[in-house]
């Protein structure tokens, strides 16, 4: 009966937890499946960007010249410093000349010139400007070096385990090693479009910087043309070819389409179109939100009662198997104290046709100190001491 009650419960909320199903394969699970479709690119992903869980990967380990796509990883430091008190939207940067100095797509910025970061962001974010790239790297590092080897650190965080950053920006001149796969790319993109701020200039077809003077255009034509793209970062050299990460919503699924090594643009760009077209026709988000769960008992503890909560889980899954999610609540009738703060006391496993594909824990959200003989004592006591 507990069991149903905490099932009922259950129902009532809705958070993502990042678990992989066997239906939509994660990262680790991908080598040697058969898709329905292949891409004309050297490699590509498609990656569900709430769970991380891979829709499509042809090729996608395989260390490749990335272009300007590598400003993925030099915008998400430039996040993650904003985010940790190190940077302001606001703050002036003053332009070296080693940056004003970058070729490629560029917005122009001269020795000395004076620019808010903000701006900067838009104009690498947009325009894909290179020396925007570095004089934000050299503003928040001290040097390109320093800031390319918290590139590199950030992206063993991450798990991208073939990528090497030698530059802020992917430029083949300054570079001889300078190599990421498709998977890189999207573990990369998916922590970036993290920040709400960032799709929002990713996904503005123009802009301006310089009071108005100066026009900022997407270099990402999706943008405009594909229904519910959001971004994110485009790229193209002679060694690395035409790239791109794509990101897109509809219905509330969030994907990631990344091409590496296609022969144009337009190839690019329609490669990334069918990944997308693919991803949003077959796939939904099965989600269940984490929240307070029904208390369970404590025995030999300072408290009777444990408040209990759940992490929620997430799953992207072939849309026809969306309602057929069931779950099942694992939780004991009581626990023995102590018991510490975020102590797993059970678990909610969820099946589709009787095989599980996934489970999140229900954590403890109090300690519960185990009673002392003196403590109990006191208890006994208190009908005619007071209040323990």
């Amino acid at each position: 009966m507990k069991k149903r009650l905490l099932s009922l419960c259950l129902s009532c909320f809705l958070l993502v937890s990042t678990l992989f199903s066997p239906l939509s394969l994660s990262a680790e699970e991908i080598e040697g499946v058969a898709y329905p479709l292949s891409v004309s690119a050297t490699s590509a992903v498609l990656m569900e960007a709430e769970t991380g869980e891979i829709l499509f990967a042809q090729n996608e380990n395989e260390a490749l010249p990335p272009a300007s796509v590598t400003k993925v990883m030099t915008l998400l430091l430039i996040m993650e410093a904003i985010e940790g008190g190190k940077i302001a939207w606001d703050s002036v940067v003053s332009v070296s000349e080693r940056a004003a100095s970058m070729g490629g797509s560029q917005v122009f910025l001269d020795a000395g010139e004076q620019m808010t970061v903000e701006d900067l962001v838009k104009s690498v974010v947009i325009a894909s400007a290179n020396d925007a790239a570095l004089a934000l790297a050299e503003f928040v590092a001290g040097s390109e070096e320093a800031f390319v080897a918290a590139m590199n650190k950030r992206a063993a965080e991450l798990g991208m385990t073939s990528a090497h950053f030698e530059n802020t920006n992917g430029l083949d001149d300054t570079t001889e090693n300078h190599l990421l796969s498709a998977l890189d790319i999207a573990k990369m993109s998916r922590a970036l479009i993290a920040y709400p701020e960032i799709l929002a200039f990713s996904s503005t077809w123009m802009d301006t910087i310089r009071g108005g003077e100066f026009t900022l255009t997407n270099t990402n034509r999706l943008v405009r043309f594909y229904p519910g793209a959001t971004g994110l970062k485009t790229g193209s050299t002679a060694k690395a070819k035409f790239c791109i990460s794509a990101t897109a919503e509809r219905d509330g699924v969030s994907l990631i389409a990344v091409i590496m090594g296609a022969e144009s643009r337009d190839v690019r760009n329609e490669e990334a179109k069918k990944l997308l077209d693919y991803g949003f026709a077959n796939y939904g988000l099965y989600k269940q939100e984490g929240g307070a769960i029904a208390p369970i008992a404590v025995t030999g503890g300072k408290k009777n009662s444990l408040a209990l909560s759940h992490g929620g889980f997430a799953a992207a899954l072939p849309k026809e198997k969306l309602s057929s999610v069931r779950y099942e609540v694992i939780l004991p009738e009581s626990v023995a104290a102590p018991v510490k703060k975020g102590d797993a006391v059970g678990k909610i496993s969820y099946y589709i046709d009787g095989e599980i594909i996934g489970e999140c824990d229900i954590l403890a959200e109090e300690a519960v100190e185990r009673i002392s003989f003196l403590h109990l004592l006191l208890c006994l006591l208190s009908p005619f001491l007071g209040p323990v």
